[in-house]
């Protein structure tokens, strides 16, 4: 559990105890470690050392500006799909040059903040989009580095078919074989310096063996290009490691950078860049979201507990039919889980429907879950939970949005305040 770990009985993250977290901000709260998220960056940029890879955090997976800022300091620059990322990873110190642009659908808004920026590569998705571009960067007198977002027409073994984004038909990127006609209609020429290709398959992917796809189909496109007269300079390989939500379900970075870093190792000996987004495998794992058990119910042969998280916070489960390891806080009869693993046949466990407070039939966090005996007030700590979090939370049901702590240490930091009901309707009365 990364530095999550139980205690005499009672889940710690780092040196706090969660139930003294729970008294001191209420629940739900998003709570995450520090050493477990340096240390996961610290651990990718190990694996994929042999590259120098410009290793851009994907600001989606997890925004908050103190957890930008902890990664920046480190060395990490920032993967945008938005303005208002953008504004966030600058907000947060992420050097402009340390970031890219992706995003199907930008507004000429956020590419003149782009620009304006002197960000250090935007990824395009569409030749009008390039056009675009570069009518932004000639108004402003200023050049832009440009990279293609290719599909390669490659999908991860397992990975959700809503989170699969490199397959031919989608609307993400440019054909593979629509790409030398673009290049050859641009080029590099001012004030788009378009010398860069990218690819993204989508998240999460749990083998290494579709990057050795789409990577190859890259290469042997940089070479067509290059036969051709086109310079190109980066290669952004995107992100999508798996991060192990159950037991045994991702591979490690090393098993990543073995199969990715000898296709790539030919060309940065060369003098090309590499570029790598990576998001949730940082994120993922150093996040939890603590809530509270409300009531515990009999339904037909089912027994539902309803607690105060639902997919308000964390609406992955009922978005995606993801699972998140869940256990007590503190367990009645002192059953630590002996790791993720879905407990099935333990002495003492019972199966829950795990629900939520929303109004929507589909607000299940967990189904027939076995779990030590629950009743009104226990606390929860829903594991995994640091990536596609907070950041996909909304106030549906006017529900104010939830607390977040950071945690280093035997220190607990507030880094974002709970809503409250005027956060609620702000913005309909400051007209």
């Amino acid at each position: 559990m990364d530095h999550f770990h139980y205690s005499d009985g009672s889940l710690y993250c780092e040196e706090m105890e969660f139930e003294a977290l729970a008294e001191r901000f209420g629940t739900p709260t998003y709570v995450y470690s520090t050493r477990t998220l340096l240390g996961h960056f610290a651990a990718l940029r190990r694996a994929f050392a042999p590259l120098d890879p410009l290793i851009c955090y994907a600001v989606k997976t997890s925004g908050n500006i103190h957890l930008l800022r902890l990664l920046q300091e480190c060395g990490a620059g920032a993967d945008v799909v938005s303005g208002g990322e953008l504004h966030r990873a600058l907000t947060a110190g992420v050097p402009a040059d340390r970031v890219v642009f992706a995003g199907v659908g930008k507004s000429t808004d956020e590419l003149r903040e782009a620009v304006a920026a002197g960000i250090h590569c935007v990824n395009v998705e569409s030749e009008q989009e390039l056009t675009v571009l570069a009518e932004v960067a000639r108004h402003a007198g200023r050049e832009i580095r440009a990279a293609v977002r290719v599909n390669p027409d490659v999908a991860g073994h397992g990975t959700p078919l809503k989170t699969t984004t490199g397959t031919r038909g989608g609307k993400f990127g440019i054909d593979l074989d629509r790409v030398p006609a673009l290049f050859d209609r641009h080029g590099a020429r001012h004030p788009v310096q378009l010398t860069g290709l990218h690819a993204h398959l989508g998240s999460p992917i749990y083998d290494p063996a579709p990057y050795v796809t789409a990577i190859t189909r890259l290469l042997e496109l940089r070479d067509k290009l290059e036969a051709a007269g086109h310079r190109i300079r980066s290669i952004n390989i995107g992100g999508g490691f798996a991060a192990a939500y159950e037991t045994g379900t991702a591979p490690g970075w090393d098993r990543y950078a073995e199969a990715i870093v000898p296709l790539l190792a030919p060309f940065v000996a060369a003098g090309g860049e590499v570029v790598i987004e990576p998001g949730r495998s940082i994120a993922a794992n150093a996040g939890v979201l603590l809530t509270e058990v409300r009531y515990v119910k009999d339904a037909g042969d089912h027994r539902v507990v309803v607690v105060d998280a639902g997919m308000n916070n964390l609406i992955r489960a009922a978005l995606y039919d993801s699972f998140h390891f869940i256990w007590p806080v503190r367990p009645h009869g002192g059953l630590v889980p002996p790791g993720r693993a879905v407990q099935l046949g333990l002495p003492g466990l019972q199966p829950y429907d795990l629900v939520g407070p929303v109004c929507e039939s589909t607000d299940y966090l967990a189904r027939g879950r076995h779990l030590p005996r629950l009743a009104r007030g226990d606390r929860l700590a829903i594991f995994g939970a640091g990536a596609y979090g907070m950041a996909m939370a909304s106030q549906y049901n006017a529900i104010p949005r939830p607390p977040e702590v950071l945690v280093d240490g035997d220190r607990a930091t507030l880094i974002r305040r709970r809503e409250t009901y005027a956060d609620l309707i702000a913005a309909e009365l400051d007209l």
